[in-house]
Parts: C-alpha cells; structure tokens; sequence
C-alpha cells in the first residue's frame, strides 16, 4: 500500500508538471499572437496609418487582469486560506519583474532581436546561480548539466547569423548588452523573492500572482499618469474601437497564462518555472518549423537534441532530495 500510495503521488505530480506546461504554452501560444495583432496591426483612420505606441499601457491594462483573475480564484477557492507573506515581498518581486521587463524591451533599441531572444535564453542560469549564493540551495549536480543542456540547446536553436552590416559590427559588449544583463540579473532576484516566499511563508500560487500584480499595477498606473500615456491610449482606443475586443482576449489568455506560471513556482521552485518558459519558446518555434515545412539547418538539430536531451535528464535525474513546504 505504501509502493502504490508514492507511485500515485509521483503521478498526480508529473501530471500537475504536465497540466503546467501545457497551460503555460497553450495560454502564451495565443498571447504571442495577440500581442503582434495588437502592436503590430493595421491602425488606419482616414488617409494616415498609426502605429501602437502604447506598451506601457498595454502592461498595465494586463496587470489589472492578472490581479482580478487571481482576486477571483481565491475568493471562489482559497478565501478561508490566511496569507502570511509580507507585503515588502511582493513590492520587491513586482519591482525586480518590472525592471527585467523593461530592460529586456529597451535592449531592442540597441541589438538586434535574436540577440535579444539568445540573451533572455539564458534566463534559468541566474535564477540557479541567485538561488545557491543567496538562498544557500542545493541542487543536485544532474540539475546544472540539464540546465546548461537546455540553455545551450534553446540558444543554438534560436540563433540566426546575420546578413549584411550587422556581420562587420565589432563590438563586442554595449550598452544593450549591459541592458540584458541588466535584465537576466532581474529574473534571478525574482526568482529568489519567489522562493523565499514558498519557503519561509507557503505563499498559496493565486496570493502570489494577486499581490504581485497589484503593486505592478500601482507603479506602472503612476507611471501612465505621470506621461499621460493613458489618455493617449484612450484617445486612440476611440479612433480604433476594435483593439477592445483583442486587448480583452489578451488580457484573459494573459490571466490565464500567469495562472499556471505561479502554480509552476509555487510547486515546483522558479528554476523549473523558468525552464518551462524558456522550452514553451523552443517549442513555438520548433512546431512552426514542422507545421509550415521550413528547413531545419545541421546547428538547429544539434540545438534540438541538445533541449530534448536535457528535458529527459532532467525528469529522470534533476530532482533533488524532497523537501515539504506545503
């Protein structure tokens, strides 16, 4: 009876790992596609064209929906559950979230974006290397070679030289590179925020994502005010009704999306948060590739084994000594 009650309980997790991955890139799958339509999309009004230049607002409007998704699980799911997690907690993981998003976005004014993308690959490097010297975590030795498979992988996959003038550039670290680094050093400081919160308080995934998403909402609401980004939204919004209805979808698929994120770190630690994330974009890519025909070259299928080999270890060998916080 013991054997089956742990091989069950090994099947309910995998099965939650399973529900969780599939949530995160089903959800980001059609959020990527969103917001293209919503950025990228056509804005004629008469003879003239305009472009969205709104992406501030665009954060914010989805960190108002974050906030009443989760208001609304919790009161339906967890409104007896009391939540200890002190509030300077969320107010530094909203901060480190916001700031890593905005460098990442602000990077793109100085690289190109598969440099961009090959930076923001690496992003389970700092939450691993954060969480050992701050958090004094353990992970066992398997774990950084899967991680370093992966990342080495996703990297490969992703990567595209360029042609033309951006072949002779010489440079070789800039200040958009900085502005990258800048950013991964953020991830890393959310993550360890995240797991100080599941540690020390057992902070519930919907109290999480609440509370970081209200104080997200208060520092990018003063920020819209104090430009006056807002009002020229709504401006725009009026000449291009439309964009309500797609900015709804986005902000649900958004929701929805961040859901399974924080039941990821919540479960099972932002390192394999992190992992998820940085796959759900291999796999965009990879079934576009097979689902449109496109030609894989000879360092993308190095890439892909590369990812498909450390996923594998790390389900079979990257679990480390269960520790209960929950």
């Amino acid at each position: 009876p013991v054997g089956s009650g742990r091989a069950s309980l090994l099947q309910n997790e995998r099965l939650r790992l399973g529900v969780c991955f599939l949530g995160v890139f089903v959800c980001y799958f059609y959020y990527g596609i969103l917001q293209e339509t919503i950025t990228r999309g056509d804005y004629s009004y008469g003879n003239k064209k305009e472009k969205f230049r709104y992406a501030t607002t665009l954060v914010f409007i989805q960190c108002i929906f974050n906030a009443l998704f989760a208001k609304i699980l919790i009161q339906f799911f967890e409104h007896s559950k009391p939540d200890q997690t002190r509030s300077w907690l969320y107010l530094v993981c909203s901060l480190s979230y916001l700031g890593a998003m905005v460098s990442s976005n602000s990077a793109l004014q100085y690289v190109n974006y598969p440099t961009q993308v090959l930076g923001k690959s690496c992003k389970p490097i700092p939450v691993m290397i954060l969480g050992v010297t701050i958090l004094r975590k353990k992970y066992p030795l398997a774990k950084y070679l899967c991680v370093l498979l992966i990342v080495t992988g996703v990297a490969l996959f992703l990567y595209k030289p360029q042609k033309g003038a951006d072949v002779t550039d010489d440079h070789v670290f800039g200040f958009g590179e900085l502005l990258l680094l800048c950013s991964l050093t953020l991830d890393g400081l959310t993550g360890v925020a995240q797991d100080h919160m599941r540690g020390r308080y057992q902070t519930g995934s919907n109290h999480m994502m609440l509370n970081i998403n209200l104080w997200s909402t208060l520092v990018l609401g003063i920020g819209v005010l104090w430009t006056g980004e807002v009002w020229e939204f709504v401006t725009f919004a009026e000449r291009h009704p439309h964009i309500y209805y797609n900015i709804l979808l986005f902000g649900l698929t958004s929701a929805l999306g961040q859901t399974f994120i924080f039941m990821t770190v919540v479960y099972f630690g932002p390192l394999t948060c992190s992992i998820i994330t940085t796959t759900r974009k291999f796999f965009t890519i990879l079934g576009s590739v097979i689902l449109f025909g496109n030609v894989i070259s000879l360092v993308q299928w190095v890439g892909t084994i590369l990812v498909f080999l450390g996923l594998g270890l790390d389900a079979r060998f990257g679990k480390g000594p269960k520790k209960t916080t929950h």
